[in-house]
């Protein structure tokens, strides 16, 4: 099916051996632009960059909605077909990782640091309703009548970061995973997007068309990564500043992104065998320990009637809530800030995610790949915000001076959300050496979730580069992760990480229906697999 071909495309010999040069030059081309343009005005950048994805939110959230329920059903389908059956890869190979490693690596990969960047400041937002944003904090808790702050309004705001942290951003991730992991192992074309449109467009996917494509993909993972730097170093900082003392400024934030930068190009440097799994294990470790303090902490009966009733009301909720499109103008923005901003974010990181999901998946049936995708980070993620969120729900309803005194939400009001973290945690005891190893442990672990998210990253960006090669040469993975660290700390001194976040989400437009064809070229293979 053009294997040959595609291994041509790659340079034999030169500065450019192993990789597409065309594709190489063309992605730094592209990426250099934005760079520079963002740099040279930032207001001007992100006044661009604002309106395209106004116009989208405003225009085409129901495209969005509708693509993300698509790669849903689609992943659903194909678990209860006969095609479930199906090997990916050789018929009698063995998966590659024990399903441990795999599981800690997919987690560690689609998630990262939302898990604590967002655990608290997300429930807490949508359990006020100060408004201070300018639209309803929570639609679907006013919808129901739920009253602020009671219990019930603190269970429709876990409900609502379920769901835009759950089955419907995993199958996103799940259906880009399974499309690469199906053309690349069982139908042996490029590990790349392009392979997904073969049964589409034949052997065009070798031309001008499957390279835009792949450019669209690592566009998706340089600026997803970056603006992930560079945003998430704050938090770090705010975690050194507690726990150290260190000045949380810029010169702290771009010491952090050097470190974690030179940190995740020697994991992938190294390879997935051994420093990315081994980082993803550990990963898993340190979370359990923290979940577990925070769960044994924290009012633990509470908590865990809590985390039932919320999760039973999120998978009530899951069907009219994933079709549910605003009609007036609060819940309109409410909506597009959220909502239709999660989705734009799964699907701009799903290339990059999808293809690590499928570097590590080989030897697993297509039902069990789906299953573990869907079901296993879904699982821990809902744990993880029930248990992290509710901790803070729980300060605040039983606030000494009334419910919703606590001071966490005054800082999630003030969109201070990276410090909300660390004033959850500065309540939870009087103990001042536990809240200190708590802070610890949390700050270890934003290190190392994003040096997981960036060690990945890099590897697929090279890989895709390497035209699917799924050991892309050593010198251009330290080229491209320090490359990352380097476009991050430039837009974080320019100001301009917020331009470019919104341009990222931006280019899930594009992605969003190269997806939809990508489902169609794999629903069109799979019916004619013998």
């Amino acid at each position: 099916m053009g294997n040959g071909r595609h291994r041509r495309a790659a340079a034999k010999a030169g500065p450019w051996k192993g990789l597409n040069p065309a594709m190489a030059l063309a992605a730094k081309g592209v990426v250099l632009a934005f760079v520079l343009a963002a740099v040279w005005d930032v207001d001007a950048a992100g006044a661009v960059f604002g309106r395209i994805r106004s116009w989208i939110e405003g225009t085409l959230d129901w495209f969005y909605v509708l693509t993300v329920c698509a790669a849903l059903f689609t992943c659903l389908f194909l678990v209860f077909s006969r095609f479930g059956r199906i090997r990916l890869g050789d018929d009698a190979s063995p998966p590659e990782f024990r399903t441990s490693s795999w599981i800690a690596m997919l987690f560690s990969a689609g998630v990262g640091i939302g898990l604590l960047f967002f655990s608290i400041a997300e429930p807490l937002f949508y359990f006020d309703n100060a408004g201070t944003a300018g639209y309803p904090n929570n639609p679907f808790a006013d919808l129901a009548g739920a009253a602020w702050p009671d219990e019930q309004r603190a269970v429709h705001a876990m409900r609502v970061t379920y769901f835009h942290w759950g089955i419907h951003g995993w199958g996103v991730y799940a259906v880009v995973g399974l499309c690469l992991a199906y053309f690349g192992y069982c139908k042996k074309l490029p590990l790349t997007l392009r392979s997904a449109l073969h049964p589409l467009i034949g052997d065009r996917i070798y031309g001008p068309t499957g390279g835009l494509v792949d450019l669209l993909a690592v566009f998706g993972g340089v600026f997803g990564i970056a603006t992930s730097l560079g945003l998430g170093a704050s938090q770090m900082a705010t975690g050194l500043n507690v726990l150290l003392g260190i000045d949380p400024g810029v010169v702290t934030q771009i010491a952090l992104i050097a470190a974690i930068s030179l940190a995740a190009t020697l994991s992938a440097v190294s390879g997935v065998r051994r420093g990315i799994r081994i980082l993803s294990e550990w990963n898993i470790v340190v979370s359990v320990l923290l979940l577990g303090v925070f769960l044994f902490l924290g009012p633990f009966t509470w908590l865990v009637e809590f985390v039932a009733t919320s999760v039973g009301a999120y998978l009530r909720g899951l069907v009219p809530m994933g079709f549910w499109i605003a009609d007036s103008p609060g819940e309109a923005s409410w909506q597009n800030a959220w909502t239709i901003f999660y989705w734009g974010w799964w699907i701009s990181w799903a290339p990059f995610v999808g293809t690590f999901i499928a570097r590590i998946s080989r030897g697993r049936t297509l039902r069990e790949f789906i299953l573990g995708v869907l079901f296993v980070p879904t699982g821990l993620g809902l744990l993880w915000f029930g248990v992290f969120g509710g901790n803070a729900l729980h300060l605040e309803l039983n606030a000494a001076g009334g419910a919703g005194t606590a001071g966490i939400i005054e800082l999630v009001r003030a969109a201070n959300y990276e410090a909300a973290l660390y004033a959850t945690i500065g309540q939870m005891s009087d103990i001042g050496w536990l809240v200190w190893a708590m802070s610890a442990m949390a700050t270890f672990l934003l290190a190392t979730w994003f040096i997981t998210s960036s060690d990945s990253g890099t590897l697929v960006i090279t890989t895709f580069l390497s035209m699917g090669d799924p050991h892309p040469p050593r010198r251009f993975r330290i080229v491209w992760g320090l490359g990352v660290g380097a476009v991050a700390a430039v837009l974080l001194l320019a100001d301009g990480l917020q331009a470019l976040q919104t341009a990222a989400v931006a280019a899930a437009l594009p992605v969003s229906v190269v997806l939809l064809f990508m489902i169609a070229g794999l629903l069109k293979s799979l019916a004619r697999d013998p």
